[in-house]
């Protein structure tokens, strides 16, 4: 599987599309976000739309979310509409936004 990285002196405005790989943001993305799996690392930001099969979120996302898997990790903060089958969420973690969690595979 291939790996995508954006790194933290880097910010892509525009969409990004991963086929059959992983993408893990350091840095900023303005825009949309899809892939196998997406991690979105402390020092990471993206505003715009999260749609894989796996998401981590250490850092900031302000958008939309749709996910089989999802984790929020103590340090993520979070201003999305969320449907996921599956949520973890350390304690801190902060979530503003209608959440929807299907527990359907």
């Amino acid at each position: 599987m291939a790996s995508s990285i954006v790194e933290e002196d880097l910010t892509i405005e525009g969409n990004v599309k991963s086929n059959g790989g992983s993408v893990d943001v350091k840095g900023n993305v303005v825009g949309d976000v899809s892939s196998d799996s997406i991690t979105v690392q402390l020092s990471g930001s993206v505003a715009g739309a999260l749609s894989a099969k796996k998401i981590t979120i250490e850092g900031k996302h302000n958008g939309c979310l749709s996910c089989d898997n999802l984790k929020l990790t103590s340090t993520s903060r979070v201003q999305a509409d969320v449907v996921a089958r599956t949520m973890e969420t350390e304690s801190g973690a902060r979530v503003v936004g209608k959440v929807e969690i299907t527990g359907v595979q």
